[in-house]
């Protein structure tokens, strides 16, 4: 167990019955458990001056305390902690806030079982993940800015990122070190102005880089 720990999970979300699904579809999973429930951005952040969990399944629209506000807060407070945005599809107006604060993904509030373990474990990993109807819909509503010369290695690591990989996964598919993935992606970062590697990936798809 020592050497395998379980991907500790924080749901934050108002709605009881909601959290109490999502906590049983994460604890059916032998990986995974489920450490803070909170019901508002608040409640949340007084659990973080004791526990800090791996992933936080973050629900946007909350009472007394958003989830952007929790966001900025939580991630002050733990930088390393892995943001996976609850969203329905009208929280379209704060996709790009909650992007530039650094958030790794994005999963619909009806996703399916398997794409929600799935989310949790790709962040967990140092990857990203955004359910595809959501990254279609953030696409639309993102000006594209024109053409980005990017070297052949450059754009095969930009593939994978845009897939969810993480640097040690992206290392192992290329046969390049780690070092040289995070070389890449700050080369990638810089040619895009992209403030991190969500917004990376948006960019790369609304410019054509890469096909979904």
């Amino acid at each position: 167990m020592a050497n395998n720990p379980k991907i500790q999970v924080a749901i934050i979300d108002d709605h009881q019955l909601f959290r109490n699904g999502l906590k049983f579809i994460i604890e059916n999973e032998d990986d995974m458990e489920v450490v803070i429930e909170a019901s508002n951005g608040r409640q949340f952040l007084d659990f973080l001056k004791n526990l800090t969990p791996h992933v936080a399944l973050m629900d946007i629209n909350m009472p007394d305390m958003d989830g952007v506000i929790t966001t900025k807060r939580a991630l002050e407070i733990c930088p390393d902690l892995h943001v996976l945005v609850l969203s329905m599809y009208s929280d379209v107006e704060y996709y790009n806030t909650m992007i530039d604060l650094g958030v790794k993904g994005f999963i619909l509030k009806d996703i399916d079982n398997n794409e929600l373990t799935d989310a949790i474990r790709k962040v967990h990993a140092g990857g990203n993940y955004f359910s595809q109807e959501l990254l279609l819909k953030l696409i639309k509503n993102k000006p594209g800015e024109g053409v980005i010369d990017l070297t052949p290695r450059e754009k095969e690591v930009l593939e994978l990122i845009c897939k969810g990989y993480s640097n040690l996964q992206i290392s192992e598919e290329l046969f390049i070190s780690q070092r040289t993935v995070e070389r890449h992606r700050s080369s990638l970062l810089f040619k895009t102005d992209s403030k991190n590697s969500i917004s990376l990936v948006v960019f790369a798809i609304k410019n054509n880089l890469v096909k979904i």
